[in-house]
């Protein structure tokens, strides 16, 4: 199969990880596919890279839609799965996870896989959105949109595609996005333009936690844009002011805005936080999840959908406490913890709480908010965590449970062989990505006597490919 080649009347069989179709070619190879590809959908692809085992491919025409599509919504980059039945969205992410886990097979022939708990709201469900702003120009379809504010298409990142809504926000924030963005664009300042660095107009990100109903703004400028030459018929305190006014503004008919910045960003690069300006309000907004307090500013990380971060973290302890049998233990280690949530939740069945995070301002956030909370067994240690590992075992120091929650990439290679020397009676592994999750496991069981006791998914981001996944490992 030569590149750029088009093949027809293809029938996607499945959708991988990523949200790839993926097809068996009449060469013997597989295809996987981009470009809203549906189970059961007949297009046409076209070959954009060969690999040696596989091809990269796009979709170029669909002929037939597939039984499970709805055809109920307008499609955009942050919920491509919009137009699938969600019962389908439901068994599509279910057989993933098995699947991603069946050469784990050869070390434990049954696996425990519990059923996919299915998210209670569809829509309106994400705490935080961010918005570009930019241009969709097409000589080839002959549009030229100036100033849109929304997504960047899909596939096209040059590009921004310009709506007045997105579902999965609540009216409120989309009330709050549309006013924001037409003050924007009658201001007569352009929007960025990233390639040739010229421009005002750069991002839009906000907060509307769930249980508080705090809302952060951050709106991101260009300052540069006023030093331009071709610029300087624009008066930029004058500009400025207006901004901050219209800013205000909204506080006053949005009682929930609790916090409001401007993010003046110089850098080139598409980067939302910058040199932060604080315009209204506090430097933070709160939020509340299994009876804890945790101060959120424009640079923490955060659950983006909070009610179902309470569930995502009562599964972990669960798994603990149907294992442990509430047995009081000495020592967890919370590794790659982020703010450290997970093993706040821990610290009241615990003498003491590790929770080792790469990323020092969420460690120091963490740090913040187990003082907030009056939680004084938690330390927090901003180190890597296969550095970590290996000094705390040379200082002897010993753990009864391992809490494993690294980002998509999985855990370090060097960090495997140092969790099994702890030799817990269980590990439970937290996981955003079938495939590395697949990976350590392989080498867990292989290079040891733990087992698998069960495995639970959680769909915490309806609509898209995104998987939240629990494991339970304990000796056999």
């Amino acid at each position: 199969m030569k590149k750029w080649a088009i093949v027809e009347n293809i029938t996607v069989e499945k959708l991988v990880f990523w949200g790839k179709g993926f097809v068996r070619l009449e060469d013997g190879k597989v295809a996987f596919i981009t470009g809203w590809a549906i189970p059961w959908s007949r297009v046409d692809i076209k070959i954009n890279k060969k690999r040696k085992d596989f091809y990269e491919a796009q979709i170029v025409n669909v002929l037939e839609k597939s039984r499970i599509e709805t055809e109920s919504y307008d499609l955009f980059p942050g919920a491509p799965w919009m137009n699938i039945d969600y019962n389908e969205q439901l068994k599509i992410k279910q057989a993933q996870i098995e699947e991603s886990m069946f050469h784990i097979k050869k070390y434990q022939e049954k696996i425990n896989f519990l059923p996919i708990i299915a998210a209670p709201d569809q829509f309106a469900y994400r705490n935080k959105i961010e918005f570009s702003f930019g241009k969709y120009i097409s000589h080839r379809d002959d549009i030229r949109q100036e100033f849109n504010v929304w997504f960047h298409k899909r596939g096209e990142f040059s590009k921004v595609e310009d709506y007045d809504e997105c579902l999965l926000i609540d009216e409120i924030q989309n009330q709050i996005y549309r006013e924001l963005k037409e003050f924007c664009k009658s201001s007569g300042l352009p929007v960025y333009d990233q390639k040739m660095n010229t421009g005002f107009w750069r991002h839009f990100m906000m907060r509307r936690m769930h249980f508080s109903e705090d809302i952060l703004i951050v709106l991101s400028i260009s300052p540069g844009f006023f030093q331009r030459e071709e610029n300087t018929d624009f008066d930029e305190n004058a500009s400025l002011e207006k901004i901050r006014e219209f800013l205000k503004e909204l506080v006053i008919k949005y009682s929930h805005i609790k916090s409001v910045y401007i993010s003046h960003n110089s850098n080139k690069s598409d980067t939302l936080i910058w040199e932060m300006e604080l315009v209204s309000g506090n430097e933070v907004i709160t939020e509340t999840l299994l009876g804890l307090t945790f101060d959120i500013g424009p640079k923490s990380f955060f659950q983006t959908n909070s009610k179902w971060a309470e569930v995502l973290y009562n599964l972990v302890k669960n798994f603990f406490l149907d294992y442990q049998n509430d047995e009081k233990i000495w020592t967890v280690l919370d590794l790659y913890a982020g703010t450290g949530t997970i093993g706040m939740i821990f610290a009241d069945v615990a003498d003491e709480v590790v929770s080792v995070e790469l990323v020092e301002e969420a460690s120091k956030s963490g740090k913040k908010n187990a003082q907030k909370n009056s939680i004084s067994n938690v330390s927090f240690v901003n180190a890597k965590v296969e550095e970590f590992l290996g000094t705390y075992l040379d200082q002897n120091k010993k753990a009864d449970l391992l809490i494993i929650d690294p980002p998509r990439a999985g855990m370090h290679p060097s960090a495997l062989p140092n969790i099994l020397k702890f030799g817990t009676r269980q590990i439970i592994y937290v996981s955003c990505n079938p495939a590395t999750l697949s990976r350590d496991l392989w080498y867990i069981l292989e290079n040891s006597d733990y087992k698998i006791e069960k495995v639970q998914a959680v769909d915490m981001f309806p609509h898209t490919h995104h998987i939240e996944t629990v494991v339970s490992l304990i000796k056999k």
